[in-house]
């Protein structure tokens, strides 16, 4: 058994292994090491082992360096899952081995494992920062509709009834439109348009994006990923008219609707952190909370690296933030993010 790096000659290989292992996900896949390259410029290394001239085992990883938030390598950024993908535990252990041994090389602080399960519980970890949240998707569209808490179908209804229309963009224009304002809300940085471009070009008709608006106006927009029988509705956002019209709302069913027809068994609603304002919309559809473990071998680092907003030394940055012009923010945005993974 040797560990390698992947290569170009290696992708379909890749996508092949990626496409029929239980334990892989979308974040798995080749793709992102084009989109981590080429929308930030930051260097990937795809790890697989491969015995015989077949691939046994994988582990996507990139290096993010900045100044002000540390250097890490990690699996993978920017993604909610990551981690070794492998046929047996021997397999697993030399991917990590080698990317310990990278993470030396490169002298960065950490290496970050972004597993949904527990994998090493020694291991210095995130266990109750983040959850994600996935449901089943029923086959019959009425009991999609029915299956959401009444509350929470008393808004998707109202969405419905306030004249909203959804519409299958083939650009991220008004996405990134959409996002930008709603995260300048929030106070933090924005991805730049050129992310979400790179996104869409390298995964193709395996990312759509989905625009609400309500008598022209842009009400919402989101991006979502699919992969075998799963929909992830990833990157969203929405305009002030989003919360007048229950925008959100809407989007994210229009999203559900879609995929019940043509298919998919589940929806994804993707990665939250505890008791924020996300993870209480999530919980209002009725999607039960389910852990992820982010674990760590330091190398440099003296303890888990915290970049997250809710970390209190950030919380002046977020004020200040909130308070630039949204042109402003588009403009250095980009320059920020792309540095936190």
């Amino acid at each position: 058994m040797e560990v390698k790096t992947l290569t170009d000659q290696d992708v379909e290989r890749w996508e092949a292994y990626v496409a029929q292992a239980p334990a892989a996900t979308f974040f798995h896949r080749a793709g992102w090491r084009t989109v981590l390259e080429q929308a930030f410029g930051h260097r990937a290394y795809f790890l697989y082992a491969e015995e015989q001239g077949k691939i046994v085992g994988i582990l996507p990883l990139a290096a993010i360096r900045s100044r002000i938030f540390g250097d890490y390598l990690g699996s993978t950024p920017f993604c909610v899952y990551g981690g070794v993908v492998s046929d047996r535990d021997d397999v697993q252990q030399a991917l990590e081995d080698k990317a310990v041994e990278l993470a030396r090389e490169l002298k960065v602080g950490s290496l970050e494992i972004r597993n949904q399960q527990p994998v090493h519980q020694d291991w210095p970890a995130k266990r109750e920062l983040y959850v994600t949240f996935k449901k089943e998707i029923d086959p019959d569209l009425e009991k999609n509709m029915s299956n959401i808490p009444r509350k929470q179908r008393a808004m998707v209804r109202k969405g419905i009834q306030a004249g909203l229309e959804s519409h299958w963009d083939q650009n991220v224009d008004r996405l990134h439109d959409a996002y930008s304002q709603s995260v300048h809300a929030l106070g933090t940085p924005v991805f730049s348009k050129k992310y979400f471009e790179v996104l869409q070009q390298v995964f193709a008709d395996d990312c759509r994006v989905l625009t609400v608006t309500h008598e022209g106006k842009l009400v919402a927009s989101v991006m979502n990923f699919y992969f075998r029988d799963q929909v992830l509705p990833y990157y969203g956002g929405g305009t002030p008219l989003a919360r007048e019209t229950k925008g959100n709302d809407f989007m994210y069913w229009e999203v559900m609707r879609d995929a019940c027809e043509r298919g998919y068994k589940v929806f994804d609603y993707g990665r939250s952190k505890v008791n924020t304002g996300a993870y209480s919309f999530k919980k209002n559809w009725g999607f039960e909370p389910q852990p992820l473990h982010y674990e760590y071998v330091l190398i440099n680092d003296q303890q888990v690296p915290d970049v997250s907003p809710a970390n209190p030394k950030y919380a002046m940055f977020i004020k200040i933030w909130q308070k630039l012009p949204l042109g402003l923010t588009r403009i250095i945005g980009p320059h920020i993010v792309k540095n936190l993974g």
